[in-house]
């Protein structure tokens, strides 16, 4: 197999570029957020996944993953502090108050343990 390569500037960089079977999807939230830290912070793990052909199945997992430990963070810690729909139906502001604080604590746990690791 013989590698190609372009210019851009005064660099020579490789014509890289995914089999039909692994173009880009529609990822979620937490796929493009570990892609972007990928590409700005783990420049080696990153160009390995694009040229193993794993990086779309790689941001769909975490994705999948992030979605799933995030709605598992929200139930628990809704239980935890007895939000429930009790408390909807006699006070909804603050149900909403208390359910926007727990949702973005189980993102910010989310994030810093699956996308950020």
């Amino acid at each position: 197999m013989e590698l190609g390569y372009r210019k851009i500037g005064d660099y020579f960089v490789p014509n890289i570029e995914l089999s039909s079977n692994n173009k880009r999807v529609n990822l979620g939230k937490y796929g493009r957020m570990r892609e972007y830290y990928l590409k700005e912070h783990k420049h080696g793990l990153f160009d390995y996944l694009v040229m193993t052909e794993t990086i779309i199945s790689h941001l769909e997992s975490i994705d999948k993953e992030a979605k799933e430990y995030e709605d598992l963070l929200i139930k628990q810690m809704a239980e935890k502090e007895n939000v429930n729909e009790k408390l909807k139906e006699t006070d909804q502001l603050e149900w909403v108050q208390k359910m926007n604080n727990i949702k973005n604590s189980a993102q910010e746990i989310v994030i810093n343990e699956l996308i950020y690791d």
